[in-house]
């Protein structure tokens, strides 16, 4: 794989429960990607490696054995000696969940930090205990390579105090219960290409963030600031997803405790696996296949319908927090592909100015909204490894 020679190097790892992403940018001004991969399958019987380069061609594929996340560590480490010099890795950033109330900025990893971060961790158990495994098998590889956190909470600690607040007795709040939102760093990289590509001033306007992906969110960002994200304590908040639920009627805890005998530990599987798309299809969590099978099934179709519903009622409450709306963005998977579910959120928006160009919508173009719309609707890809490798090469710089 010809990776170029280059002075210095630093590696992103997006580490979840059963996938593992990472890529390998070159140390510039800005980030330039030239490897990435991803483990998937972790911990069944055939997980696979996925190596593409900066063009996204594919240059290997194959199979191999990784029982849990830490087991990855060394096929990635074995990976990255065949390719590079590692006198030449400057630094891994990894992406961390849930940074809680005490952490709003990248931060070097450091005993002290870990042990905050075990101490949250129950915060959000599907996601940060294999993160923080994954830390420490790098830091148990090479204790002198430096590793920095990059936290997808840190975005929107600034939020105002009113929407960080639950309406729960206030002593939960003094130990951190309260709304954090996520997809903190594919929204960073968002406002800073909206900055890029957008029209003077625009990202400094009232703007609502779409990150449309298995995991979904929105946000409500204005003068570059984060006023509020549909995404609460946990990242099962907020809209229906692929397998998670979203928003629920708290009573339905004890309701089916009482009618269904339902656990605590049951109901997280359920509200977290087993919900979304997949609850309401029963038959995929993947848009893809839900729109190809929506007039042959009905449940396909409600799936759908509810997904669009809720984000075009989303679309409302963040507009109604901004005070009005300049730009809509739409990213991540399905928000970046599919142009009818696009059209479909949109439709019935004229009202707050969103009238969308049905021929650049179907073409995916950067921009799909007429001339004549009051607000931009804007497609753009996110890259939230590049923010990444973007926030650790700054701390590098800055301890130098």
């Amino acid at each position: 794989m010809n990776v170029p020679h280059a002075d210095d190097f630093v590696l992103t790892i997006n580490g979840g429960s059963s996938s593992l992403k990472f890529a390998l940018f070159q140390e510039t001004n800005r980030p330039v990607a030239l490897l990435r991969g991803m483990i998937d399958r972790i911990g069944l019987p055939e997980s696979i490696l996925i190596i593409t380069n900066r063009e996204g061609g594919q240059l290997e594929r194959r199979g191999l054995t990784a029982s849990d996340p830490v087991a990855c560590v060394g096929v990635l480490i074995g990976w990255l000696e065949r390719q590079i010099d590692m006198r030449h890795l400057r630094a891994i950033g990894h992406r961390v969940v849930h940074g809680g109330l005490t952490y709003s900025q990248p931060e070097p990893v450091t005993p002290g930090l870990l042990a905050e971060l075990r101490r949250i961790s129950p915060y959000d158990p599907e996601h940060m205990p294999s993160e923080l495994a994954l830390i420490e098998a790098f830091g148990k590889r090479d204790p002198k390579l430096p590793q920095f956190a990059c936290f997808d909470t840190a975005f929107h600690r600034d939020m105002p105090r009113v929407a960080r607040l639950l309406s729960i007795p206030r002593r939960f709040d003094k130990s951190g219960v309260q709304r954090y939102g996520f997809h903190g760093l594919s929204y960073a990289f968002l406002m800073k290409e909206l900055a890029r590509v957008g029209k003077k001033n625009e990202a400094d306007g009232r703007v609502i963030l779409a990150h449309l992906g298995n995991g979904a969110s929105m946000a409500a960002i204005k003068d570059g600031k984060s006023l509020d994200t549909t995404m609460g304590f946990t990242p099962t908040s907020g809209l229906p997803m692929s397998r998670r639920s979203g928003d629920l009627d708290p009573g339905l805890i004890s309701y089916l405790a009482r009618t269904e005998g339902m656990s605590p530990e049951q109901f997280h599987k359920m509200v977290n696996t087993e919900s979304g798309l997949l609850g309401v299809s029963e038959t995929s969590s993947d848009m893809r296949d839900l729109l190809k099978e929506e007039r042959n099934d009905v449940r396909a179709a409600e799936a759908v319908a509810l997904f669009c519903y809720h984000v075009k009622r989303y679309i409302g409450s963040l507009a109604a927090a901004l005070g009005g709306l300049d730009t809509l963005v739409f990213s991540a998977g399905i928000g970046e592909h599919s142009p009818i579910v696009r059209a479909r959120i949109c439709e019935g928006l004229e009202f707050l100015g969103i009238v969308i160009d049905s021929v650049r919508n179907e073409a995916g173009e950067a921009v799909i909204s007429k001339e004549s719309s009051n607000v931009t609707v804007r497609v753009i890809h996110t890259n939230e490894e590049s923010e990444i490798a973007r926030s650790v090469m700054e701390m590098i710089g800055a301890e130098l």
